[in-house]
């Protein structure tokens, strides 16, 4: 009896042991899955931050104990959220892409970037690239201290555009590393224009880099030549044989067969612009004049080549014309007429470290055209080399003008193989005739300092008017030899030139009247500028 009673309560005591073991274990269980669905939870909340939603609503519930998770309401949908990606691999949508930035001016200034090529330019030097450099150009233009990119290793057939204000942002930058081309044909230029490429009414615009403008300008050159003015110091300059050349070579042909417009375009060309700057480019072969500034204010060239031959008709280098405060440096400039011409409207010139030739010379003038008034003040040419040039430096005006021509230096202007290397010419006329007229433009405080070199027609020519004689002309350390070559050989000549001889000069320059002229006419206030 006692055996039995001891089986059944060890039996009944193994029982209440396994159904306790039971139980510790389940709850085990039950913590683990806790921590488990805590960690999933976490995971998900911050995917969730991820994608800018709510973590609390992820319908997930807990009881405290650790029990089983309620089952889901009828609303919610049937199918369970997905399992959580890890961190890590969670794609993200790729941002818009950024405007390009450049460095622009001296590698400090972030710029926003519009290259031509993004625009549909070919760059093959046949395609038409002209509205390609407009859409890039109205894109710029929206956006201040941007930059436009003309590529290496292209060549862009560009008609005439004009890249136009006032409306723009300022401190544009077009960034020219490849060569711009003009068409040859006859129908791109209609009737004819002034210019090609135009900037006009802006603020703050450069064209730098180490690209080329070609005007292609042969074209053109003998097209018109029966039309073109001829300079009038070539009356001054007579070959030893007495020969001039009687059959000109026949036009050249534009691309269609027709002759090209009698109007012949500049190749660059700033109007009305303020703070404008070109540097590192070169310009060739323009069908007239290579780079002009019209109504401009604050002008800075540097470190560029103009390159024309020196038979190419009118094809100035530099033209300045009504703009202020210029400043030129550090450039060569080769081409058909002067280097640098300085027009009415023009003051505070300051140009250094030029190299001339072949070419005109640097001029100022000619003025006074047409009986018009013409003012000039505050021009300084220094430090200048001149080869192979028609004149040295230069004013020429028309009779009939008024105004007035003040304050301008010639310094240290070396000279070689130079038919005229200083002159005056007040009466300048480059066409068949002209007649005389009293009325002049007036010229004082023109000064000459260390010119030297060689010379091979004349070495001086100062021809002032009877009427306004030039007054205040002074000349120091000059010194000029002739170079025997084909042409006559003439003395210096002055006439109604008064001023004074600082240094002796080589030759003597015996002809300058010191003093003042004793008859000399006070200028009207119609005159003065």
């Amino acid at each position: 009896m006692m055996t039995g009673l001891s089986f059944r309560s060890l039996a009944l005591m193994l029982l209440i042991a396994f159904i306790l073991w039971s139980s510790n274990f389940e709850t085990c269980n039950a913590r683990r899955g806790r921590h488990w669905r805590h960690s999933r939870t976490s995971s998900a909340a911050s995917l969730s931050k991820k994608k800018g939603k709510n973590p609390s609503n992820g319908n997930h519930h807990y009881s405290p104990g650790g029990s089983k998770p309620k089952p889901p309401s009828q609303k919610a949908p049937a199918s369970s959220p997905p399992p959580p990606i890890p961190e890590e691999n969670i794609p993200s949508s790729p941002p818009p892409p950024p405007p390009q930035k450049v460095y622009n001016g001296g590698g400090h200034t972030a710029a926003t970037s519009f290259n031509v090529l993004d625009f549909g330019a070919k760059g093959d030097g046949s395609t038409d690239d002209t509205q390609a450099f407009q859409a890039s150009w109205a894109a710029a233009c929206k956006v201040e201290a941007s930059m436009i990119m003309v590529p290496s290793e292209y060549e862009f057939l560009v008609g005439p555009i004009s890249f136009s204000g006032p409306y723009c942002q300022a401190n544009i930058v077009f960034q020219l590393d490849g060569t711009i081309i003009a068409p040859t044909n006859s129908e791109a230029w209609g009737r004819g224009l002034l210019q090609w490429l135009e900037f006009t009414k802006l603020r703050g615009i450069t064209i730098q880099g180490k690209g080329t403008i070609d005007g292609r300008g042969s074209v053109w050159w003998q097209d018109s030549q029966f039309d073109d003015p001829v300079d009038d110091e070539q009356k001054l300059i007579i070959p030893l044989n007495s020969t001039v050349e009687k059959n000109p070579p026949m036009p050249i042909r534009g691309e269609l067969g027709r002759t090209m417009p009698s109007i012949k375009p500049t190749a660059l060309r700033f109007y009305g612009s303020f703070n404008v700057t070109v540097t590192g480019i070169t310009i060739q072969s323009s069908p007239q004049c290579h780079l002009k500034f019209d109504n401009c204010m604050g002008v800075l060239v540097h470190d560029i080549s103009v390159s024309s031959p020196g038979d190419s008709p009118n094809t100035d280098g530099i033209h300045l014309q009504n703009s202020k405060d210029v400043l030129i440096h550090s450039t060569n400039l080769a081409c058909g007429d002067d280097c640098i011409s300085i027009q009415t409207g023009c003051s505070n010139v300051y140009i250094h470290n030029v190299n001339c030739g072949p070419g005109h010379g640097i001029s100022i003038g000619s003025l006074g055209k047409d009986s018009s008034k013409a003012c000039v003040s505050n021009i300084t040419v220094r430090d200048v080399i001149m080869h192979n040039t028609m004149n040295g430096v230069r004013i020429k005006t028309w009779q009939g003008g008024s105004g007035s021509v003040q304050g301008v230096l010639f310094s240290n202007i070396q000279v070689s193989e130079v038919q005229l290397p200083i002159v005056i010419d007040q009466y300048y006329c480059d066409k068949s005739t002209c007649k005389n007229q009293t009325s002049s433009v007036a010229l004082s405080g023109i000064n000459y300092e260390r010119i030297r070199g060689t010379y091979t027609v004349k070495p001086v020519h100062f021809a002032c008017s009877d009427s306004l004689p030039c007054t205040d002309v002074t000349l120091t350390a000059i010194q000029l030899k002739p170079l025997q070559e084909g042409y006559h050989m003439y003395d210096p000549f002055c006439w109604q030139t008064f001023g004074e001889l600082m240094t002796p000069t080589i030759p003597p320059i015996d002809c300058l009247q010191i003093g003042k002229p004793s008859s000399n006419r006070v200028q009207s206030d119609h005159d003065s500028c």
